[in-house]
């Protein structure tokens, strides 16, 4: 998942140190974590959490679990790559 989501222009993801979520920083992309979050949910089909539902120092990051076949996770890069060339 890491790898993937550094492939995706506007992202770039450090590796977890045991949890079984990602949190890609996405300033890079010049959108807002909500406004991200809510447009690869509803155009991408790509469920993930602004992180700023844990607070404002959240700003600038998504969260994603990992927990989650690879052929599920590959599909999400996919999709979410795919938004992000046609709207960035």
């Amino acid at each position: 998942m890491v790898e993937g989501l550094n492939r995706i222009k506007g992202f770039c993801c450090q590796s977890p140190r045991g949890a079984f979520y990602v949190f890609p920083n996405i300033t890079k992309t010049g959108l807002r974590s909500d406004d991200l979050a809510h447009a690869l949910l509803d155009e991408a089909g790509v469920a993930c959490l602004a992180a700023t539902a844990f607070g404002t120092f959240g700003e600038g990051y998504l969260r994603f679990s990992v927990a989650n076949s690879i052929e599920n996770i590959e599909g999400a890069l996919k999709r979410i790559d795919d938004w992000v060339r046609q709207n960035l």
